[in-house]
């Protein structure tokens, strides 16, 4: 994945896989400090992954000064971004774009499942 630099925040784009289903996500926040993942759940409903009120619930998601927004997450079997296929990973699905205008945030969750490391030097995130 490459990294754009974009007001001094760290964008990369995400290629949201579910169910052989693909949407391009050109605007996703790269959050060191943010511990779990998030998309907006209007942008990624044509892959067909909706809210499960039976696997998820609804959490809380805080930024800084202390925001809240709230979401939902759940459990979701398998899932690809970027051509990496993660099972039985939990995300959260809520509002993203309207309210931070992020097509989705990814968090350490990401990042550490996978074993990936962020190269600041070339602007490129990749398997260790």
């Amino acid at each position: 994945m490459n990294i754009r630099l974009v007001n001094g925040l760290h964008i990369i784009e995400v290629l949201f896989t579910y169910q052989n289903q693909s949407v391009l996500l050109p605007n996703v926040l790269l959050d060191t400090g943010c511990a779990t993942t998030i998309f907006d759940i209007d942008l990624i409903e044509p892959t067909g992954l909706t809210i499960d009120p039976i696997q998820g619930r609804a959490v809380r998601m805080y930024g800084i000064g202390g925001q809240s927004e709230l979401s939902f997450q759940q459990p979701v079997h398998s899932l690809t971004l970027d051509h990496h296929i993660l099972n039985d990973f939990v995300i959260q699905l809520g509002q993203t774009k309207e309210p931070y205008g992020f097509d989705g945030i990814l968090g350490v969750d990401f990042l550490s499942t996978l074993q990936l490391n962020i190269n600041f030097k070339d602007m490129v995130v990749r398997k260790s």
